[in-house]
């Protein structure tokens, strides 16, 4: 959720229970520090922070990340190997963001925390494996926690997650239309009028591929991906289009959302959306959260013995 999550919605989701995770993909430094000092002001509760590993300025981003000790660090696109020692000196969690077994197993030997398992329903740089395929052969794989994403917005999703062998869930597309996230609103209007045949993955032959919303832009890049025979002509294509969406371009930027916008139809606050995910889970699966946490807990630490 580069230049999407925020202060405004870390610290909201934070505050009403969840892990907020502030956006530091294509960030300067000075934005990084001042979202995280923001979100310190607004809540006393764990705030973290996503780092884009291809991202430039990467090693400075982890840095600075370090300097300010946050809670917590969750990591894509890329090895956070150079950086964990950093961070975990720093008493930073790690959880890199994992599109497959053998990557989760190397992030456990490297001494993450947890991972989180996103399958490529997810909005945003995605995977081959779906989640429901994903999740269950990393949650046997390794005996950290297992975070599962792709595909959840409700209590249904989190309830399947955990049947899947998950500890907990991250959600990106969901809170993309409530009031305390500050994307404009065309394009939670788009969110909000998707079908779930109105996401398109562009990029896989580039090494990097991104879902979003289709529009005149992914179309564009669709025709072009097929018709290419070197995918390194492709790469300026792509770039700005992310800018040019935040500024409200529904047509030609990149509008990162995922397949499970299909059922979001409700604007709300971050926490409304979180009361009422944990409330359908728990009435789906008449089992508390916490026990239905504590059950996956026991059974990947039975796989470690």
């Amino acid at each position: 959720m580069a230049r999407i999550a925020d202060a405004s919605l870390a610290a909201a989701v934070s505050e009403a229970g969840g892990l907020g995770i502030i956006a530091c993909g294509g960030a300067h430094l000075d934005w990084v520090e001042e979202q995280v000092r923001k979100a310190r002001s607004l809540t006393d509760k764990p705030i973290g922070a996503n780092v884009m590993l291809m991202d430039p300025r990467a090693a400075e981003v982890a840095q600075l990340l370090a300097d300010l000790k946050i809670d917590a660090v969750t990591t894509g696109a890329g090895s956070p190997v150079d950086y964990l020692p950093l961070w975990k000196e720093a008493g930073i969690k790690v959880i890199p963001v994992v599109a497959t077994t053998a990557q989760a197993k190397r992030m456990e030997r490297l001494g993450a925390d947890a991972v989180v398992a996103e399958g490529t329903e997810a909005g945003g740089h995605v995977g081959e494996l779906t989640t429901m395929a994903l999740v269950p052969s990393v949650r046997e794989a390794v005996s950290i926690p297992v975070i599962a994403a792709g595909g959840i917005a409700d209590g249904r999703g989190l309830c399947a997650a955990f049947a899947l062998g998950a500890e907990g869930v991250q959600m990106g597309t969901r809170f993309l239309t409530v009031e305390e996230c500050t994307v404009c609103d065309p394009w939670k209007q788009k969110v909000l009028g998707a079908k779930d045949s109105d996401t398109i993955v562009t990029g896989r032959g580039t090494g990097h591929p991104v879902r979003g919303l289709k529009n005149r832009f992914a179309r564009e890049c669709r025709k072009r991906e097929l018709a290419c025979t070197n995918p390194d002509d492709l790469e300026g294509m792509y770039a700005g289009s992310l800018k040019r969406a935040v500024e409200g371009d529904m047509e030609n930027g990149s509008v990162m959302a995922g397949q499970i916008a299909a059922v979001v139809r409700e604007r709300g606050t971050a926490a409304q959306v979180i009361s009422q995910v944990i409330e359908e889970a728990e009435a789906l699966c008449n089992l508390d959260i916490e026990s239905l946490a504590a059950l996956n807990a026991r059974q990947g630490r039975m796989l470690d013995d």
